[in-house]
């Protein structure tokens, strides 16, 4: 299974450093197309050896090859929102991941979305254990992509 993950990049890093542990435990569903969105050396200025134009075509790509997207969703992103956007409009299963905080709401355009499951988590263990539920629901309905 071709596994799309999203995260924030510019628009903030802040959830960077559990990103690398989410892409790991997907592996073990399938191959991870976007690794890189776990690339500790990015900030929020993101690729700079890549021109706007060759991200863009690059992450579509991903998005129209892919089977399934995660989406980690805790930091707000314009990319992220977009990439989500694109994997509902083509019906491809998708699983919001969310850290719910004081003074934090998740975005409605994700919240209200019936084609996105939503999973919020406290701990990355409960991250992990969301996402298993979520690819054990795709095969107990078949909907394995």
């Amino acid at each position: 299974m071709r596994i799309y993950f999203s995260g924030s990049i510019t628009g903030g890093r802040e959830q960077a450093h559990i990103y690398h542990h989410i892409i790991e435990h997907l592996q073990k569903y399938g191959e991870v197309l976007t690794e890189f969105v776990a690339d500790n050396t990015y900030t929020q200025l993101g690729e700079q050896q890549l021109a706007p134009e060759a991200i863009y075509r690059r992450d579509i790509g991903f998005i129209d090859r892919c089977q399934v997207v995660v989406a980690e969703v805790t930091v707000p992103s314009f990319g992220v929102g977009v990439e989500v956007a694109r994997a509902s409009m083509q019906g491809k299963p998708i699983l919001a991941l969310y850290q719910p905080a004081e003074g934090r709401r998740l975005s409605a355009m994700i919240a209200g979305n019936p084609k996105v499951t939503v999973a919020e988590y406290r701990t990355l263990e409960e991250a992990k254990a969301r996402i298993d539920h979520f690819f054990d629901g795709i095969a107990s309905r078949n909907l394995t992509p």
